[in-house]
């Protein structure tokens, strides 16, 4: 036999259900909107000292530029402009040159050299896009984030603040490439030093330039 019983559905809210819920909804929403802030008011608040205690960045963080050298002194910026093509912002401006040996001219073991290098900080984003389209890993990003300042000029960087400072051993460009060994040579990590003949013609080079100012 069937059970012709007609089924009990769950039963269905009345109207009187329906204004108290909306009641209570009406009369507790004011209280609820503030629960974040109610949540959050007594909790201790996280204070970082800073400037006096700096947080650590993390090792791929994007911070200031910085103009790379070999391990001999020379930079590694040969002037192709290919960062400032690649900035979104319009924030570098290069300017390359010919390295000359004839007058010993030669700052870099490239064809050419960065002659002019500037970075707009009002400009920059921090993206990475240039250091991405740099060829020869001249131009890298440091962990430095501290660039506020109250002056518009001042945050306009030059070469001689981008450029690394030299290190122990290094020689200041211009001078000769080591000898013996062409530019594919720097880049394959075949330089891991100046040579003394490049520290006899820098020595030379300062001697003749201190008896010009002289004379």
């Amino acid at each position: 036999m069937t059970d012709n019983t007609p089924h009990q559905g769950p039963p269905v809210n009345g109207p009187g259900d329906q204004e108290k819920k909306g009641f209570l909804a009406d009369l507790f929403a004011p209280v609820a909107g503030f629960g974040v802030t109610f949540a959050t008011m007594f909790r201790k608040v996280p204070t970082e000292e800073y400037p006096e205690e700096k947080r650590p960045t993390q090792l791929r963080f994007h911070g200031r530029h910085q103009l790379n050298r070999h391990p001999d002194g020379l930079e590694k910026c040969v002037g192709c402009e290919l960062c400032a093509w690649a900035c979104p912002a319009d924030a570098i401006l290069v300017e390359g040159a010919d390295n000359d040996d004839a007058t010993g001219q030669r700052f870099s073991p490239g064809e050419r050299y960065g002659r002019v290098y500037q970075i707009n900080y009002l400009r920059c984003i921090f993206c990475g896009l240039c250091i991405e389209a740099c060829p020869t890993r001249a131009l890298t990003m440091t962990n430095e984030y501290e660039l506020a300042d109250n002056n518009r000029a001042d945050l306009i960087f030059t070469k001689d603040q981008l450029l690394a400072p030299l290190q122990s051993g290094m020689l200041p460009a211009p001078h000769p490439m080591v000898e013996g060994m062409e530019e594919r040579d720097y880049y394959q990590g075949k330089v891991t030093g100046p040579t003394q003949a490049q520290r006899d013609w820098v020595e030379a080079h300062e001697e003749s330039k201190q008896e010009e100012h002289v004379s």
